[in-house]
């Protein structure tokens, strides 16, 4: 795989985040479902982060692009807890 450009990576990186899903959750997805919370490029790497709109899934993705191996990785993470601490 050889990505171009930002653009390129975070659609390869949206497309890749549907297909987990789709794979992995009852409920299916398209691309209007994912957005990207963050992304850069540092000389030839790619890295993002990206989520989901549907409501409490609490998927999380990561997607880092290893541009001299020509390699995409992924990582997704779920939410395990939310909750408020207050001073003891």
């Amino acid at each position: 795989m050889i990505i171009t450009g930002m653009e390129e990576y975070e659609s390869v990186c949206k497309n890749a985040l549907v297909e987990w899903y789709n794979a992995h959750r009852e409920t299916k997805i398209t691309l209007e479902n994912i957005f990207v919370v963050w992304a850069c490029k540092t000389l030839q790497n790619y890295k993002a982060l990206l989520s989901t709109t549907v409501s409490g899934d609490g998927i999380y993705a990561e997607y880092t692009y290893n541009g001299d191996k020509q390699e995409l990785y992924e990582d997704v993470y779920g939410k395990l807890t939310n909750r408020r601490i207050t001073q003891q």
